[in-house]
């Protein structure tokens, strides 16, 4: 059964940085392309950046240039580095796998001062 299992979200200041971690299982990481994707107050689940099987990433606009996408494929985890955090950058992330039809319940990120 695939699973998926978001950790590391919180509270933190504007300009602070988070570590998103999700941990992969009934499939192997290094096979597929992982994304992040986050729904923000007043919007959708949107895509926020992915990361294929070659290690080839990509980011949109809002943030790009503060968040890395990464992994671990020995730990089957998908990381997301978020770095100059802004309040609207609050919301609720999802590690999410879409040929697989799999996403995780999602952790909780405020930016607030």
């Amino acid at each position: 059964e695939v699973h998926l299992v978001e950790s590391g979200g919180g509270l933190v200041q504007p300009g602070g940085s988070l570590r998103l971690s999700c941990v992969a299982s009934g499939f192997n990481i290094s096979q597929y392309g992982m994304s992040w994707a986050r729904k923000t107050p007043g919007h959708g689940i949107v895509s926020i950046s992915s990361i294929n099987s070659n290690n080839s990433t990509t980011y949109v606009d809002a943030v790009k240039g503060r968040f890395t996408i990464s992994k671990d494929n020995a730990k089957n985890t998908l990381f997301l580095q978020m770095n100059n955090l802004k309040p609207e950058d609050t919301g609720v992330y999802y590690c999410v796998q879409y040929t697989l039809s799999a996403r995780g319940q999602g952790t909780q990120v405020i930016v607030s001062s």
